[in-house]
Parts: C-alpha cells; structure tokens; sequence
C-alpha cells in the first residue's frame, strides 16, 4: 500500500517537480549570466599584439579546445532558445500565416495544389518566426563568447548594437509588409488582368524573401558606423560619392522590389536613400570618436 501511495504522489507531483526544476535551471543560469556580464563590464583585455597570440597557439594547439568548449555551450544555448521560440512560434502559425495574407484577402485567399503543401507552409512559417524572435537572444550569446577577447569600450558598443541591430531589422521588415507589399502585390496579380491564384508556399517564400532582405537592407548605418569606427570608411568619401551611391541603391532596390514599375522602386529608394544620408552623419561622429 505504501509502495502504492508512493508512486501515485509521485506521478501526481511530476508536473510540478518539472515546473520547479525549470524555474530552478533558469534562476541558476540567469545568475551565471549576470555574474558573467557584470565581470565583463568592469575587467579589461591585456592588450596583445596579434602575432604573439597566433604564435602561442601554435605552440599550445590544445588551448583552443578551451575556446571551442565555450563555443559549444553558447551554440548549445541558443539552440534551445530557438526551440523554444520554434514551438511558441507553432502555435501562433495560422494566425502568422493569415498576417502574411493579408495584402491579399488572408489565409483563405491561399488555394493549395499538392497535398503537402499546406504543412510545408506550416514549418516554413513557424521556423522562420521562430529564428526571428531568436535573433537577439543569439546574437547576445555570441557576444558572450567573444567579449572576453574585446577592449571593454567595444564590449559596450557591441552589447548595444545588438538591439539597434534587432531594431532595425524588424524595422525594414515592417516596412516591406506595412508600405511595399500593399502596393506591390496587386499590381502583380492584376497586371494583364489575368486571374491569379496564389499557392501558400510560393507566395509565403515570395513574402518572407522580400521582408528579409528588405530588413538587411535597412542594417546599413550600423555597418557604415562599424566600419567608420574602425577606419575603413571615412564620412567625406560617402558624402563625396552620393551620386555613385544613390545608382547603387536603385539597383539594390531593383533586386529588392518585385515589380518592375518606378512607384514600387522609388518606394525602396526613399528610405534606402534616406539611410544613407544618415549613415553619413553616423560616419562623422564615428570618426570623432576614433580621434
């Protein structure tokens, strides 16, 4: 009987005793992390000549097996963030993909032709939305791996770059949906006025290719500002060439937009156009920190 009560408080308990070794798992990381970060922030990297590391790594290969241990934890780490952030992204999938339809009536505008189509649309979704969410967080733990390598002002400039980064990704993603494909989009189904009916997967691929690159695209004044900083790019030569760059970005925004007409071009340029100039400001101020 006792064997009996045993197991069943057990089982009955399970859930539970699951719940509390998550919490319990996720406050133990939680603390490591801070406690990480917070040394981070306040030691600083011996400053040492780059051929004197590479020629005590060639003298002690095995220290980099330290290096790649850590490598791993990190990988290990945001792996199971974008599982997490996957499965979230699962239940939240129809309601996703009817988002994404909705330039085009919703989800119900969409009409399937291969029987496994519709499940194709399904993963693609819930994989791309789930490695969205997951971009910062991975970004994050890549940076724990590398800021014991950096000086400590670039260990700042590098942690708060990676929510301007985010910021901006989802910034040119929300652009494409919000401004391009309303307009992009009917012009494309009706040109001719021949009937179209969209199949899920190419459309969603066609969405989600246009809202990534636009979102990269809007990525340019960090890169510029990186760059500036470093002093590969000086602010006089962008602003000397804006001509030059202004037929780069039409050609870029050529690729981009999914017609063909002037409206939908000048609808990238502008912004495209726009960071630039602001990239260019981004460029003086990264040099006067550099001097």
């Amino acid at each position: 009987m006792r064997t009996f009560l045993g197991a069943l408080s057990r089982i009955i308990s399970a859930p539970f005793r699951l719940i509390f070794w998550v919490l319990r798992a996720l406050y133990r990381w939680l603390r490591r992390t801070i406690a990480e970060i917070q040394i981070l922030m306040t030691e600083d990297v011996e400053d040492e000549p780059l051929t004197d590391t590479f020629s005590k790594t060639l003298q002690n290969p095995m220290g980099l097996m330290e290096h790649i241990d850590a490598l791993r934890k990190h990988l290990l780490r945001a792996l199971v963030c974008l599982i997490i952030t996957t499965a979230i992204s699962f239940a939240y999938t129809p309601r996703i993909v009817d988002f994404l339809a909705n330039p085009v009536g919703g989800i119900k505008a969409l009409k399937a032709i291969d029987v496994t189509e519709p499940i194709g649309v399904y993963m693609r979704v819930a994989l791309l939305s789930g490695f969205a969410i997951a971009i910062p967080y991975i970004a994050f733990e890549l940076w724990l791996f590398a800021a014991p390598g950096l000086k400590k002002k670039s260990r700042f400039f590098v942690l708060g770059a990676i929510p301007i980064a985010s910021l901006l990704f989802f910034g040119g993603m929300a652009f494409a949906y919000f401004f391009m494909l309303p307009v992009g989009i009917p012009f494309l189904i009706n040109v001719l006025g021949m009937p179209a009916e969209l199949r899920p997967s190419s459309y969603v691929r066609f969405v989600t290719s246009v809202m990534f690159w636009l979102g990269a695209s809007f990525e340019f004044p960090l890169v510029i500002y990186i760059l500036a900083m470093i002093g590969i790019v000086k602010a006089k030569f962008l602003q000397q060439q804006w001509r030059l760059a202004i037929v780069i970005i039409a050609i870029v925004a050529a690729a981009i937009t999914p017609t063909v007409d002037p409206v939908n071009m000048s609808i990238v340029m502008g912004p495209l156009i726009i960071l630039y100039f602001f990239s260019i400001g981004l460029a003086y101020i990264a040099q006067r920190g550099r001097q």
